[in-house]
């Protein structure tokens, strides 16, 4: 129903409904003997269709009334399990092709090579889809966990030693639900800029309390290829990830250390926190 009060909707409906039929009616009353058969034929059509209006407005008065506003912004039952179907069949279906088409190339090939590290980060994309359409409601270590499990043969294969350090303080809960998420696809966003532009040969991922805020970082040691303040693609680089940070209530800043490299901060207040603080530059480091 286009309306946030359904009920109201259709007894304002009904009302305006028994008026038309009531001045009907009367008018059919008034000039009955006056009308010839021709007449009192549509009449009668006419009676007929006002009271199939009401018959059709009296079957939605009981949704009307079973109706209640969601209180939560969980996705309802039926739609995690529509998630988790496509996300089957997509793991399923285009998964399967794409290892079939990565197993038809020889990585000795300079020309395949090149496409069969292509293949390879469009199936690990896919895979990281599928997971991010599961566990509305897991905490950030949770889908960091699953995104490292996903990540590490990846950059491995690419001669890119990870360091993983995720500090979870008893008494002091992790981010969850939609801020999880989108915390999440920072990271994701910066280990893919690590993989495809920033030519590094480690990269660190760290995530630990400090003071009222969550601290989550993804450091480089590459040439500090990450995608420039302009880019085109709406929603992706840079912009991107200072969007999604606002979305998870902090606030993202791209620095350039000294020893060189790249270093993605978010910072985000804990739960409980009262005051909200802009991000801690690391002494010597300048914000892009």
């Amino acid at each position: 129903m286009p309306v946030s009060r359904p009920l109201l909707f259709v007894l304002a409906c009904l009302a305006v409904w028994a008026v038309h039929l009531g001045l009907h009616l009367a008018n059919a009353y008034a000039l009955w003997p006056l009308d010839g058969v021709g007449h009192r034929y549509g009449a009668l059509v006419e009676l007929l269709l006002i009271l199939v209006l009401g018959a059709l407005l009296a079957m939605l008065l009981p949704r009307a009334l079973r109706w209640r506003t969601r209180r939560s912004a969980r996705p309802s039952a039926e739609l995690q399990q529509e998630r988790q179907r496509i996300a089957r069949d997509l793991h399923d279906h285009v998964g399967s092709q794409l290892v079939n088409a990565m197993a038809l190339l020889d990585a000795q090939v300079p020309p395949q090579r090149d496409a069969l590290r292509l293949l390879e980060q469009c199936l690990l994309d896919l895979r990281l889809v599928v997971d991010s359409m599961e566990g509305c409601d897991d905490t950030l270590t949770g889908r960091l966990a699953r995104l490292r499990h996903r990540m590490l043969p990846v950059l491995q294969r690419r001669g890119v030693a990870m360091d993983w350090s995720v500090d979870c303080l008893e008494g002091m809960p992790a981010p969850q639900g939609e801020a999880a998420q989108h915390l999440s696809a920072i990271v994701q966003e910066a280990l893919s800029n690590v993989l495809q532009h920033a030519q590094a040969r480690k990269v660190a991922v760290r995530l630990a309390c400090e003071g009222p805020h969550w601290c989550l970082e993804v450091r480089d040691d590459g040439v500090g290829g990450a995608p420039e303040e302009g880019a085109p693609a709406a929603g992706h680089g840079i912009p991107g990830m200072r969007r999604r940070a606002q979305l998870a209530g902090g606030r993202l800043s791209v620095l350039r250390p000294p020893e060189g490299g790249t270093c993605v901060r978010v910072l985000v207040p804990h739960a409980g926190a009262m005051a909200r603080h802009g991000p801690v530059l690391p002494r010597g480091a300048s914000a892009e």
